[in-house]
Formats: C-alpha cells, structure tokens, sequence
C-alpha cells in the first residue's frame, strides 16, 4: 500500500487585497481540488466549465453566488452543486476574509475553463 496523501489547508489560506488567491491542493487525472481565499469586495467569475461538475463549500466566511442567473448566499459549511455547462460567480458576501473548497471532476482543462 502506498503513502495516505493529506495537507493542513491552513497552510494554503493567504489574502491579498489585489487578487483572490487559489492555490491547487490536490490534483490527479480525475479530481482536481482547490481552495480560494476572497478577500472583501472580491469576486471570481463568472466561470464555466463545460466538461466538470464542481461542489464549492464555505470553508469560512459569506459567499453569494450566482449560478446560472440564480442566486443563494451562504454561510460557512453551506455548499452548492454546479453542474458542467453551468456559469458561476462567486463573490465575498461579507467584510471578513472568505474561504471556499472547490472540488470538480473531471479536472478541468485549463482552455475548458472560460472568465
């Protein structure tokens, strides 16, 4: 058997006020993770991706998003499914730092994903 592969995702929590920060926790041919840390006023999208379902979590903070013309705000451990096809945006709903897990499989390609 081999090695379990972990990470402490606090490692991967950093904020700028010039951009949001995504760094990539796990990659492999069928999964691909990533977390996104906002900062206030900050937004990513809108983002679709035609090929990858995606589920983003609230890891901390406030999150509005905006998935096809339909919006839900959520609070920390709220999450929401975006199917492959669909647009997303994701902004900060708060003045605090937010903080989103983002998992989509099949990982995307990287032309596959357009902002």
């Amino acid at each position: 058997m081999g090695t379990v592969e972990n990470r402490n995702l606090k490692r991967f929590v950093h904020f700028s006020s010039d951009i949001v920060n995504r760094e990539t926790v796990f990659e492999t041919e069928r999964l691909w993770c990533e977390l996104l840390c906002l900062d206030r006023n900050q937004s990513v999208g809108p983002v679709t991706d035609g090929d990858s379902d995606a589920v983003f979590t609230i890891v901390a903070g406030e999150a509005l998003f905006q998935v096809d013309g339909k919006r839900k705000r959520l609070e920390q451990y709220g999450t929401v499914l975006v199917p492959a096809g669909s647009e997303v945006t994701v902004t900060n709903a708060s003045v605090d730092p937010l903080v989103v897990w983002l998992v989509a499989a099949p990982p995307p390609a990287p032309r596959a994903v357009s902002s």
